[in-house]
């Protein structure tokens, strides 16, 4: 037997042993971090639905049994070349995708939801998920000193190997995402997997007693060194000249914007590829049609002194109804970046519980009697369909008062793909005796619809309205099927499959909007 092949009947030393074990714990870290921050590079594009996630696990799983594959061929047949180099061409590939994310997104854009969502993740991810698949195989055969410990190295890799991926997602989730942003843990993985190439084939070249084995991982390290800057530079927001950016801040749950476009006097507030809130830059007022709608909703019922509004958006809902009727609102939304650029950027200022959290959590805490809910989460390009069933509605019914209303702002078309008004409605029927829908803008087909929820009917008619406003709202009346469509639940709930047209349109929309060079990171 030769220096250069492994001897199953010479144990391996214990140093080798600790880089081996030091190796798929940091490999394992490194797979999940690139799986679980590539939702948060696409998700500004295609939005964070279930075909986003089915797409990435999809190729994870792909990657990693086509690296398990080559890797137990690889590490059977190869001699000078091993470990290190398998690490290094992964880091190089993780360094590789901040870099190409905006050009991948661009060119499967044509594809559609599903499709783009997949192909994306798989030009994306696959190369350097794969490459630390190898890992898995080359550890096993390499502390493997005996046929009949086979069992035993395998275990214990691929358990330590499944530790890494634990710890790197706590760490990833608990802390490294709070504080820096996802290109820039990209960059500092494949920094990592760079240095871990170098020792490893430090090690490699005392072990297969070869001077040369080491040198592919430092030529793969000198390339990544010089592409390292315009990696960098391909995540920086570039110059526009009709777009000021104000606030740009990645958090847990979306990419956080604050956008003014002076020649429209326009103030938009965004989360990943929604527009959640727009104002005016001169005087402030909200500039979304819909809002319009529902800041007549007191008038409907007069009295109405206590709010909830589930979704804060730009903040100027609860301005309205404090303002114009004295209601005291409280306000649920899930991200701390939105709620704190509400009260920076659009002079959001609280009259009741300002609850930052997950709204199904949330609920099951509050106690009753809102007069009024307004829900309004479902605008974007990806829609929290959990916010929107049987089960969620009667939770919300139970916070309201006997003559309280539910208004729920729902996007999409008004004619021709109406599967999804009809569902809306048809749930909301599970729950609720009485149903209005308003259309926002009554001449155009991709719209706002606010549907009005209660046990009592709906009189817009109402002496608090004048003759004006009775006749806005009567020509914004949309006819709701309410036998036609699905009834969403826990357990059944296709809302993201009967909105992919919706989110593709949503999507173009801001592409039109914003350009690619404001849109996409």
């Amino acid at each position: 037997m030769t220096t250069n092949t492994i001897s199953l009947q010479h144990p391996i030393s214990p140093i080798i042993k600790i880089a081996l074990f030091m190796t798929v714990f940091i490999s394992g870290s490194v797979v999940m971090v690139i799986e679980l921050l590539g939702t948060r590079l696409i998700a500004p594009f295609y939005g964070t639905s279930l075909y986003v996630w089915s797409s990435l696990i999809s190729v994870t799983m792909i990657a990693l049994a086509l690296g398990y594959f080559i890797g137990g061929r690889w590490s059977d047949s190869a001699k000078r070349t091993g470990l290190s180099l398998i690490i290094a061409v992964a880091a190089l590939f993780t360094l590789f995708i901040p870099w190409l994310t905006r050009p991948v997104l661009l060119a499967t854009d044509s594809l559609g939801l599903r499709s783009g969502a997949f192909v994306s993740a798989f030009i994306l991810f696959l190369p350097s998920l794969m490459m630390l698949g190898m890992v898995g195989p080359f550890a096993i055969k390499l502390s493997t000193t005996a046929l009949d410990k086979i069992g035993n190295s395998s275990g214990t890799i691929y358990a330590v190997s499944t530790l890494g991926s634990v710890i790197g997602t706590l760490t990833l989730g608990l802390y490294l995402f709070p504080l820096i942003g996802s290109r820039e843990i990209l960059i500092g993985a494949s920094g990592l997997l760079f240095v871990l190439a170098l020792a490893i084939g430090i090690v490699e070249r005392k072990y297969l007693q070869s001077a040369s084995v080491v040198w592919p991982s430092i030529v793969l390290v000198v390339i990544g060194l010089g592409l390292l800057p315009s990696v960098v530079k391909a995540g920086q927001m570039r110059p526009n000249d009709k777009f000021q950016v104000h606030f740009a801040q990645e958090s847990l749950y979306g990419w956080v914007r604050v956008i003014d476009q002076p020649a429209k006097d326009l103030r938009l507030l965004t989360s990943d590829g929604s527009a959640i809130g727009a104002s005016s830059i001169s005087h402030g007022d909200s500039q979304l049609s819909y809002q319009d709608i529902v800041g007549l909703i007191p008038a409907l019922r007069p009295k109405m002194t206590r709010a909830l509004i589930i979704g804060l958006g730009a903040g100027h809902m609860a301005k309205v109804l404090n303002e114009r009727y004295g209601m005291i609102v409280d306000t649920l939304e899930i991200d701390p970046l939105v709620a704190q650029a509400a009260v920076d950027y659009f002079d959001f200022k609280p009259t009741g519980k300002a609850i930052v959290g997950d709204a199904r959590y949330e609920i099951r805490h509050l106690t009753g009697n809102y007069d009024l809910i307004i829900h309004d989460c479902f605008t974007g390009g990806s829609e929290p369909a959990h916010l929107l069933t049987v089960e969620t509605l009667n939770q919300l019914r139970g916070l309201l008062s006997q003559q309280g209303i539910l208004a729920v702002n729902f996007v999409a078309f008004a004619s021709g793909k109406q599967s999804a008004l009809n569902t809306v409605g048809k749930t909301l029927a599970q729950v609720f005796e009485q149903q209005t829908t308003f259309i926002s803008e009554p001449n155009k087909d991709f719209n706002d619809f606010i549907f009005l929820a209660s046990a009592e009917p709906v009189d817009i008619h109402n002496e608090q309205l004048n003759r004006g406003q009775q006749a806005w709202l009567q020509n914004r009346l949309f006819p709701i099927n309410t036998q036609d469509g699905l009834i969403l639940t826990d357990n059944f709930n296709p809302l993201e499959h009967l909105q992919i047209a919706k989110a593709e349109k949503y999507r173009h929309f801001l592409l039109d909007l914003f350009g690619e060079e404001l849109f996409i990171r």
